[in-house]
């Protein structure tokens, strides 16, 4: 096969590589759609655990219906195996420490293996903070919500209305993002007919890397290194004239702003957390876009959705270690609706060519 080498075809830009009635990104009007409704009604309407059994459904009509009382019957069920499997991964960092646990799960594969994958993943990621703490993990409690459960778990007190539903909010929102790097890995690992818990992990694994963009810590890190008010403007031009990049700008997908960011704004905005951070990071972000704006105009770069992620869990009283683990909780309940649809349309093996442009041993 002779193809010429473009960076198109060596990334895969622009390559339909699977059809799914999941999510639709369209980066050109800046327009999110996940399981049929835009991501701003989607966190309006809708709680994450029917976000997550939506998912499932369009992925698999045939699959039975998931109730909202299954993801706490199955977190229960979960903190039996994360008491036997985190002990020993406490030496991990937060990130690796998931990737090991979730790796280590005993889910087998049956109608109710997405489900049980997606309650399982915030209780490792409790059991896991408790652990490397020195403080003993708390059970699950069957009777909350996903979001209020996991505030409760890692904090070690209920959370207020407002803050679960902040956390739901944010968990909704992240729940599919058409073919991204991670949900193409769980993708390809599925394809070889792999157990789910498997390709979770695959997914896992790219998430973790820092250009998938799951890490939104390091908008806090820009915040702190600015300092104050009378710094912004002259911070981010220096940054800029440095050529580095501003943490929660810009989009490898959206030429215009990330939808996913305004509903997150809207979700800190009615949470009003107590602190001047919020008001700082208006600041910031209006000065950055001005900035960026007047130096690229060929090149849309605004406000993404780690920006405002990064804000949201910080005034959940959330470390930023946990950030991409975190993000996951989320993006699992795609992950696995990916496998499933790729599945129940009789997917066959992910195998693209390469194109080989190494020597070649002389005709004999």
């Amino acid at each position: 096969m002779n193809m010429p080498l473009t960076g198109r075809s060596i990334g895969l830009d622009g390559i339909p590589a699977a059809v799914t009635a999941l999510s639709l990104v369209d980066g050109e009007n800046g327009v999110l759609v996940i399981a049929g409704l835009s991501v701003e009604r989607l966190a309006e309407t809708l709680t994450f655990e029917a976000v997550a059994a939506g998912l499932w459904r369009i992925a698999d009509p045939r699959a039975e219906a998931v109730e909202p009382a299954t993801f706490g019957r199955l977190r229960a069920a979960a903190f039996e195996q994360a008491l036997h499997i985190c002990p020993s991964l406490v030496r991990l960092g937060p990130v690796d420490g998931l990737r090991a646990a979730l790796a280590a799960l005993d889910i087998a594969d049956g109608p109710s293996a997405a489900a049980a994958i997606v309650a399982a993943v915030p209780v490792l990621i409790a059991t896991l903070e408790a652990l490397r703490a020195g403080r003993a993990p708390l059970a699950p409690d069957p009777a909350l919500g996903h979001a209020a459960d996991m505030l409760r778990m890692l904090r070690g007190a209920p959370p207020s209305p407002a803050e679960a539903r902040a956390l739901d909010a944010y968990l909704t929102t992240v729940s599919d993002h058409g073919m991204n790097a991670s949900t193409f890995a769980c993708r390809v690992v599925t394809a070889t007919r792999a157990s789910l818990v498997s390709a979770v992990t695959a997914a896992y694994g790219a998430l973790s890397g820092p250009l998938h963009g799951g890490a939104p810590g390091p908008v806090l890190d820009m915040m702190d290194e600015i300092g104050d008010r009378t710094a912004i403007a002259p911070w981010i031009a220096a940054a800029l004239e440095r050529g580095e990049r501003l943490m929660g700008f810009g989009h490898r997908i959206y030429r215009t702003r990330d939808p996913r960011a305004d509903v997150l704004k809207a979700a800190l905005e009615r949470l009003a957390p107590a602190t001047p951070r919020l008001a700082f990071a208006l600041e910031v972000e209006r000065e950055a876009r001005a900035q960026l704006k007047a130096r690229h105009p060929e090149r849309p770069l605004d406000t993404n959705v780690e920006f405002y992620t990064a804000l949201l869990l910080d005034a959940l009283g959330l470390p930023r270690a946990l950030f991409t683990p975190l993000f996951a909780v989320g993006r699992v309940a795609g992950w696995t609706a990916h496998a499933m649809e790729h599945h129940a349309r009789a997917g066959r093996l992910i195998r693209p060519e390469a194109l080989y442009d190494g020597a070649r041993p002389e005709a004999a």
